[in-house]
């Protein structure tokens, strides 16, 4: 019995998390910092021309804030343009600077 208990509150707990993404993606729907913070990092993940090895991201009601180190200005620069890509990003703090 126990485990047909642990099995629903998985399958509720799996429920909920595919439905806050679901959400996120529709219109008019409010979007989480945590939501915002996972996409900005896959965003920069998937961009060759920034190194996202070493930026660090945080989002606070809608504002993300880039920290870390860049190879060039046009990373910095090119980070902050992939931020702002996300949608729910109200704006974009970028603190990220380039190595010497």
């Amino acid at each position: 019995m126990k485990t047909l208990s642990k099995l629903a509150a998985g399958l509720l707990l799996s429920f909920l998390l595919a439905g806050g993404a679901a959400a996120a993606d529709s219109p008019g729907k409010a979007v989480s910092d945590s939501w915002i913070t996972s996409k900005v990092k896959g965003e920069l993940a998937k961009d060759k021309q920034v190194s996202s090895m070493h930026i660090h991201v945080k989002t606070l009601e809608g504002v993300v804030t880039l920290t870390g180190k860049a190879k060039s200005q046009a990373d910095v620069d090119r980070a902050a343009e992939d931020t702002n890509k996300i949608k729910g990003v109200k704006s974009v703090v970028n603190n990220i600077k380039v190595k010497s």
